[in-house]
């Protein structure tokens, strides 16, 4: 990795990491819709491995790796947060899953089925289930959340207060980790299992798929449908 001087060696590190810059991608890509293309994610990665190359000081503490690794991962989200990596039709069929999901439980008390939200937005079961299809990378959490595989923290662990958090940030960050664990805890047997997989548990659609004896994309429509239930609960956080 360095020279004979001492100093990084440009190309060597390109080799070493491009893989790593591609592992990182498909982490990502993971998550989102399927619309987002791999290479984009790619490119973006390189130039944040570019970056790291040159702002990189050894007497900074930090290993090479690490500190490129967060500068590939910054480069890619900011890559997602520059374009609408949603479409504006996914966003508006979402808005729309949420409404009709609000309106059901107003008028019944309790959690809608598929079957009568299909109904409720005048679409067949087919239809709506392809809609929630659609609706895959609609996520209850920022970009920024995508944190690396390595971790073994999960999603609500990596919501702690921090000690020096101000007094009023602290209440409202632990009445919205209260609303939303409730709001978890009260989804349906399915949806709540296919969520606590995904986000605690860091397992895949396909290996979810395995466990609930249902395929990969009906598996990635429970999720989304957990999404639009949840975001209708939380709304008041918004």
């Amino acid at each position: 990795m360095y020279t004979s001087r001492g100093t990084l060696d440009r190309q060597a590190a390109i080799n070493q990491y491009g893989q790593l810059v591609r592992r990182v991608a498909a982490q990502l890509i993971a998550k989102l819709p399927a619309n987002v293309e791999m290479d984009d994610l790619v490119q973006a990665g390189m130039i944040g491995l570019f970056d790291a190359l040159s702002r990189y000081q050894a007497d900074q503490g930090a290993q090479f790796e690490t500190f490129a690794m967060q500068r590939v991962r910054g480069a890619m989200l900011d890559e997602l947060r520059g374009n609408d990596w949603l479409p504006r039709s996914v966003r508006r069929n979402q808005r729309s899953i949420e409404s009709a999901i609000q309106r059901l439980e107003q008028r019944h008390k309790r959690h809608p089925s598929d079957l009568e939200i299909a109904a409720e937005m005048g679409l067949t079961i087919d239809a709506y289930h392809s809609m929630l299809g659609d609706a895959r990378g609609s996520q209850l959490i920022y970009l920024d959340e995508m944190g690396s595989d390595d971790s073994e923290e999960g999603f609500l662990d990596r919501h702690q207060i921090a000690d020096n958090a101000e007094p009023v940030s602290m209440l409202r960050d632990e009445r919205f980790r209260g609303a939303l664990i409730e709001a978890i805890e009260g989804l349906p047997e399915r949806e709540k299992l296919v969520m606590g997989m995904y986000y605690e548990q860091d397992m895949n659609l396909k290996e979810i798929g395995a466990v609930l004896g249902v395929t990969e994309s009906r598996v990635s429509q429970l999720h989304s449908q957990a999404v639009a239930r949840l975001r209708t609960k939380l709304r008041a956080w918004a």
